[in-house]
């Protein structure tokens, strides 16, 4: 005898199958999104620790600025002072300039012989004018200009006899170099 089994058993089995899948399905999808959710969760501390740590970089970058700020303030009243101190230093120096050029020069005139009128400086150009018995005593006085530590040239301007209280005398206009330091 032949048996018919009327049972729906392969229905069973496809919906079986089927809710394997739906469960398969919604497990795999639970997975992704917890996975979904700690990759969110990871990357979300990160970016929080980088935004504080973007927060500490930009208050010591705010701090250092004022630092570099305060050290260019610096330089720039290092410089000031450091011109100034040149400038006192170059009067100084030049204060002292005039003193020693008349001193050395009332060393260098033959006192019975010479008499300067006017002397003038320009820079390291000096223009002596004055008077002398005769031109031996003009001669005499220029090698002693040039044998001075003070002066580096002498130029005779010109040489011509005056008479002043009926005596004949040599009026004479040197131009000197001078010598620097």
């Amino acid at each position: 005898m032949i048996r018919i089994n009327l049972l729906p058993y392969r229905e069973k089995e496809q919906k079986a199958g089927i809710a394997r899948q739906f469960i398969v399905m919604g497990a795999v999808l639970g997975a992704f999104l917890v996975l979904v959710l700690a990759v969110h969760l990871v990357v979300s501390s990160k970016i929080s620790g980088l935004e504080e740590e973007i927060q500490t970089l930009e208050s010591d970058l705010e701090r250092l600025t004022k630092v570099v700020g305060d050290v260019e303030q610096y330089k720039e009243d290092k410089r000031v002072v450091e011109k100034k101190l040149a400038v006192i230093a170059q009067l100084e120096h030049n204060r002292l300039g005039p003193v020693r050029l008349l001193d050395g020069l009332t060393q260098l005139v033959p006192t019975e012989d010479v008499w300067l009128d006017r002397l003038s400086q320009s820079g390291t150009d000096l223009r002596i004018e004055g008077v002398a018995r005769d031109n031996i005593a003009v001669v005499k006085f220029m090698k002693n200009l040039e044998g001075s530590d003070l002066i580096r040239s002498v130029d005779l301007q010109s040489t011509k006899e005056t008479e002043i209280s009926g005596i004949k005398l040599q009026k004479f206009i040197l131009s000197c170099a001078m010598k620097r330091g």
